[in-house]
């Protein structure tokens, strides 16, 4: 079964682990010192936030997937999408461990589409991927593009200026 997940920058973590706990009815599944989550059931949402230094506001959109079949389904999705895709692989981010990939729809809003196989005892590797940004739709530089970098979205997974995973 697949989840939306919605992932907001905040200013006041504290401030808004408060209000999303009340509007949610529910503590967070995850609480570490720049980051929470929230796993849902109704609705059926992964909903994270953190402060990290990025700008307040909708960081990204995305789908997480429960098997490695449901994220070749949702890899196939984008491919029909005909927009930039970058396959990340492997990734450590948000505390967690997955596999992912990143497009973004004409207006520019991020998504990120993921497996997570597992937990992490740190947020992620901010340096992998602090490169990771476009100029003209083309990748100047990241380590997870290859030799061979394809178009990518303007982001920066899991680093203090922009995306992450959760």
């Amino acid at each position: 079964m697949k989840r939306l997940h919605v992932h907001v920058s905040v200013d006041d973590l504290a401030g808004s682990i408060r209000f999303y706990s009340a509007l949610f009815g529910s503590e967070p599944t995850v609480a570490k010192p720049d980051y929470a989550k929230w796993m849902l059931d109704d609705p059926h949402v992964n909903f994270a936030i953190s402060a990290r230094g990025g700008k307040a506001g909708v960081d990204h959109l995305g789908i997480e997937v429960e098997t490695p079949q449901e994220l070749t389904e949702v890899y196939g999705r984008l491919e029909q999408a005909q927009r930039p895709v970058l396959e990340e692989g492997a990734a450590t981010c948000c505390y967690a461990k997955s596999e992912k990939a990143w497009t973004s729809d004409p207006q520019g809003l991020l998504w990120e589409s993921f497996l997570t196989t597992d937990e992490s005892t740190i947020y992620g590797d901010d340096e992998k991927l602090a490169g990771f940004r476009t100029s003209g739709g083309k990748a100047e530089s990241s380590p997870c593009c290859g030799a061979n970098p394809a178009p990518v979205v303007e982001a920066a997974c899991c680093s203090a200026t922009g995306v992450d995973n959760d």
